[in-house]
């Protein structure tokens, strides 16, 4: 099956798709995990997950003030009009609601796992097989659509990764995996897929500071989750305003009344603090450090392709341009 190749774009009028590997070339762009997607990260291997428990939150939230602000406001101006606001709003926010509840106290989806060392892929898969999968040999692309209303244009955009079963004789319908996140455009898919990409062809340290699942959890269990994450948010808002920066201090107060910002936190951390493992005996041995004589190299072809887009965008002038 022939797959364009990284740096590509396909462009229409309302679409365009940029394809970001393989091979894994630079995007331009700065690596931003804004899904909080990175669960688990060190020297030998990145957990990269995909159980988003801040955009549910937040949509939820703001649907459901939305609704009550308005169910309240036009409670003396029109009682009807009141009375169906309030009776929409709990079917639009509590259908939603209803399957999140039910997400959550499933248990968390296990991560994908980078390995940068061995330069594979660990893709759990279900009834407890999985598969590694040469890094080379991901695919990755970023698709944005947009789409005209009366209310105007508005985009959606989403980053696609696609992994294929190193097995030829599996059956049709489990030769191919793929995950996508729902970025809201092009740029940010590359965004987040850079942390990937970054993590594994230059190191752990390329990426920003993670949200520390695996450790960071263990001081708010101990004071209590909700309490802890409270005091924490206020000590947030309470430094920006120490620092004259009334604008981020105020926008972490509106978090609260329009995305629920400190809900977001507690249940992430519950759900998330400490990130589900990979328990297979083998994947446990493969997740252990290598001698640095021992890493696998980048192919010839991917070093090639690199050295050409690092100097294209050296040529550019703008390092972080995408393609």
């Amino acid at each position: 099956m022939s797959r364009p190749e990284a740096g590509a774009r396909k462009k229409r009028v309302f679409s365009q798709q940029d394809y970001l590997a393989p091979l894994p070339i630079p995007t331009g762009k700065t690596p931003v995990d804004m899904l909080n997607i990175i669960w688990r990260k060190n020297d030998v291997f990145l957990d990269v997950g995909n159980f988003n428990v801040g955009g549910a939150v937040m949509v939820i939230w703001f649907m459901s003030m939305f609704f009550l602000s308005f169910g309240f406001g036009f409670r003396d101006i029109s009682p009807e009009g009141s009375t169906g606001m309030f009776l929409g709003g709990a079917v639009i926010v509590g259908i939603p609601t209803l399957v999140f509840i039910y997400n959550l106290i499933r248990p968390t989806p296990l991560p994908i796992r980078f390995n940068r060392q061995r330069r594979e892929v660990c893709v759990p898969r279900e009834d407890g097989e999985y598969w590694v999968v040469p890094w080379e040999s991901v695919t990755a692309a970023a698709s944005q659509h947009t789409a005209v209303s009366r209310a105007g244009p508005s985009t959606m955009g989403l980053l696609f990764i696609s992994f294929d079963n190193p097995d030829p004789e599996a059956d049709e319908d489990n030769k191919h995996f793929y995950w996508g996140f729902n970025c809201g455009g092009n740029e940010a898919a590359m965004a987040l897929w850079e942390c990937m990409r970054s993590y594994m062809e230059i190191g752990p340290h390329a990426l920003p500071p993670g949200n520390d699942f695996e450790t960071g959890g263990d001081s708010l269990k101990q004071r209590g989750i909700i309490w802890g994450i409270c005091c924490e948010y206020a000590y947030s808002i309470w430094l920006h305003v120490k620092a004259e920066e009334i604008g981020k201090a105020l926008w972490l107060v509106l978090g609260i009344f329009i995305f629920g910002g400190p809900l977001v936190f507690i249940l992430q951390s519950w759900k998330l603090s400490p990130p589900p493992d990979l328990t297979y005996p083998d994947i446990i041995e493969w997740s252990k450090p290598l001698p640095p004589e021992q890493w696998a190299k980048r192919s010839p072809e991917l070093e090639s392709a690199i050295a050409q887009r690092e100097a294209e965008l050296a040529a550019g002038g703008l390092s972080h341009e995408p393609f």
